[in-house]
């Protein structure tokens, strides 16, 4: 494992330390009666094919206040006036990683007034860390497989949050990660254009995986990192992805609502 995950594993000890301590209370039971298996749809992956259908693209606005690689990047967008300025989106990310991104888990509360499912992005690697997603507003979760490398528990954190009622999206970044995500059965397959090892951008990166491994019936791919214009948007679209995440080219405008709008719109006018 690379310096960069190490650093981001060892940032998330002191949070799962206190959930060993005071487990999430979740009826496990009426749960495992009610998902047995996969569930057939789920409120994240609806909106998004919902949209796709529609737009030919869904869009997913993140909230985004800082990062590794850029630093701080708007730390004055409170989740309240995201919550409003994304009401073109079809669903919203947010960060809710404290050290490295300046999140908490209290934004998805605020978030979810936007009346969209949200997907929860974290460092998540542990079975717990699911457990306390699903006392939350998250309608998914992000996994990542460099976090979770290990076939088993990818696998086993995949199916624990269809059991919990959650979107499993897992992140991959080239044709391993995709086998691994193949494998643990995930259905939303997100494809990082960043390397969470070297925290280096290759916009090109996830065109040529989804160009070489082409998405199967079942999958819905995201493309996510350094998409910016309406361009960046369509070339998506026609590699055969379903949606795109938009972070840093919201957070870092000056009005993000604005910033939304225009692209949605001028994406909708290259049509």
């Amino acid at each position: 494992m690379s310096q960069e995950l190490a650093r981001f594993r060892a940032a998330k000890a002191q949070e799962i330390e206190l959930l060993r301590q005071t487990p999430p209370r979740l009826d496990l039971g009426a749960m495992a009666a009610n998902r047995l298996h996969r569930p057939e749809t789920s409120a994240f992956l609806a909106s998004l094919r919902r949209a796709r259908q529609s737009r030919g693209l869904a869009i997913i606005a993140e909230y985004k206040r800082a990062s590794p690689s850029l630093g701080d990047i708007d730390l004055e967008l409170s989740p309240t006036a995201a919550a409003a300025s994304y009401e073109a989106a079809d669903a919203i990310s947010v960060l809710t990683e404290e050290t490295f991104f300046k999140g908490s888990l209290s934004f998805l509360e605020t978030l979810a007034l936007a009346g969209k499912p949200l997907l929860r992005k974290d460092f998540i690697f542990d079975p717990l860390q699911v457990s306390a997603t699903a006392l939350t507003k998250a309608a998914a979760i992000l996994l990542i497989v460099r976090l979770t490398p290990e076939p088993e528990l990818l696998t086993k954190l995949v199916e624990q949050a269809w059991l919990l009622n959650l979107e499993p999206v897992v992140e991959v970044f080239g044709p391993r990660d995709l086998a691994l995500a193949r494998d643990s059965g995930a259905r939303i397959i997100l494809v990082n254009s960043r390397d969470l090892e070297t925290l280096r951008v290759d916009l090109d990166g996830p065109l040529k995986l989804i160009k070489n491994f082409p998405p199967q019936p079942q999958e819905l791919w995201i493309a996510a990192s350094g998409l910016k214009t309406a361009e960046d948007l369509a070339r998506a679209r026609a590699a055969g992805f379903g949606a795109v995440l938009l972070g840093s080219a919201l957070m870092g405008a000056k009005d993000s609502k604005m910033a939304l709008n225009a692209l949605i719109e001028d994406f909708n006018n290259l049509n």
